[in-house]
């Protein structure tokens, strides 16, 4: 089963049982570079897999331009555009929530997902692919734009539902991570997949202590609970974000 039905599942589950500033200065581009208005403030991205407003640097990754193309499978094109609007997906929710409430950690990590979506829009472009990525909150992918709508209502609810959608978010991106990665050979695109895998572990890690300060113990929804443990219990991860070779286009 598709993690987006699981998680289409599990979201209305939990909608039935609970029953009853400015933007972030990020001008949306789908394929143009974000305008970024605003710098964060000093302490922006401490804790949250984002430093500084300019991510870690490539630690032991090579430059995408010095990997050599490879053929394409049908899975890897495929796996291409759905992480493309799968990221982008994260970042708009995320940005949607900080309008709502105002959290701090939503601004900082849609500006991390902006970054991830640059760097699967590099793919598309040293492959040829057409970019299915729309406006903000709208998907080419009809399950996606599903779980966009059904995230930003329940994350509406409160902010510690928001929070909680966002820890949900980055479940399903580990957990499609995983999967893709099974499937996909050429080394540019294990690279950047292993890249977002690290920042879904450290946004992962920042929603639950982000939730714990609401006095909320997180459950995990998608992972198995052994995984989770595992993962916000160890350290925050650095090698991901913005590299020579990835681009700065979002």
């Amino acid at each position: 089963m598709s993690s987006v039905k699981i998680v289409s599942g599990v979201l209305a589950i939990i909608v039935l049982g609970l029953a009853g500033y400015t933007i972030l200065n990020t001008a949306y581009n789908p394929t143009g570079t974000p305008t970024i208005g605003q710098p964060l403030t000093t302490d922006a991205g401490r804790g949250y897999g984002y430093r500084g407003g300019e991510g870690p640097s490539e630690v032991g990754k090579q430059p995408l331009s010095n990997i050599p193309l490879g053929e394409l499978s049908g899975d890897e094109e495929k796996s291409i555009l759905y992480m493309r609007e799968k990221e982008k997906l994260a970042r708009d929710v995320y940005l949607y929530l900080y309008e709502k409430w105002g959290l701090q950690i939503f601004q900082n990590i849609a500006r991390s997902e902006q970054q991830h979506i640059g760097m699967v829009k590099a793919l598309i472009d040293r492959y040829g692919l057409e970019d299915p990525a729309k406006d903000r909150g709208v998907f080419t992918n009809p399950d996606l734009q599903s779980l966009y709508n059904e995230l930003i209502q329940k994350g509406s609810q409160s902010p510690e539902e928001a929070l909680k959608v966002g820890a949900l978010i980055e479940e399903v991106d580990i957990e499609d991570l995983k999967e893709w990665l099974s499937k996909v050979d050429n080394t540019d695109i294990t690279q950047v997949y292993e890249n977002l895998m690290s920042g879904s572990r450290n946004h992962l890690r920042a929603f639950t202590s982000i939730l714990r300060q609401y006095g909320v113990t997180y459950q995990p929804q998608i992972l198995s609970l052994e995984e989770y443990e595992s993962i916000v219990g160890g350290e925050m991860e650095t090698g991901m974000g913005r590299g020579p070779g990835y681009g700065r286009k979002g």
